[in-house]
């Protein structure tokens, strides 16, 4: 049974169990501000005016300077490296589908929170694109057949494309970190 995409009866790890969205996850952060003390729709539209979601970078906030950046300029893979451009120009966008910035009441005492979801956004999708060619026996950028029918593509473990795999899918995991303390942060200099 697949546990965080690893068969670990069979020492292998499966890419397409792992999926396209990388450390995709939640982040909430408790303010010192009660609900009732802010006009919430209005903070509301200067958050959708002020982050980008979708596709593309609609601010001109791009991030300069990320530590992550350094993760990716000096990734083992040499395929992950070439997408340094995109991640810098999407760290800091949320995307679309179920991802989210929003403000959250307490019902304990009212404090207002700042809620994100999202993960590692392009960057992480054609890492993660790049390994499920690979470990269908393609080169990175093929496009492989990645439906529920399709039979699973694994990596052995030990191997140095699970070894690039694993450091690969550790920096889409930064990237996501990184991206989502941005808005977190950015959110609460509006607040």
């Amino acid at each position: 049974m697949p546990i965080g995409g690893v068969l670990a009866s069979q020492s292998v790890v499966m890419p397409a169990g792992v999926g396209y969205d990388i450390a995709c996850g939640n982040c909430a952060v408790r303010t010192d501000l009660t609900a009732s003390a802010v006009d919430v729709k209005n903070v509301m539209d200067e958050i959708w005016t002020t982050i980008s979601f979708g596709v593309g970078r609609k601010n001109d906030e791009p991030i300069r300077d990320a530590p992550v950046f350094g993760a990716i300029a000096h990734s083992p893979v040499p395929q992950q490296r070439t997408l340094l451009d995109l991640a810098r120009s999407q760290l800091g966008t949320v995307g679309s589908g179920n991802h989210y910035v929003d403000l959250l009441e307490d019902r304990a005492d009212g404090r207002l929170w700042v809620g994100v979801h999202f993960g590692s956004r392009g960057f992480g999708h054609k890492t993660a694109s790049g390994f499920l060619a690979l470990a269908d026996g393609r080169k990175w950028g093929d496009r492989v057949n990645d439906s529920m029918d399709a039979p699973p593509s694994t990596i052995q473990l030990g191997t140095p494309l699970a070894d690039d795999y694993l450091a690969a899918m550790n920096i889409a995991g930064e990237y996501a970190y990184a991206g989502r303390d941005w808005v977190v942060n950015r959110v609460l200099r509006l607040l």
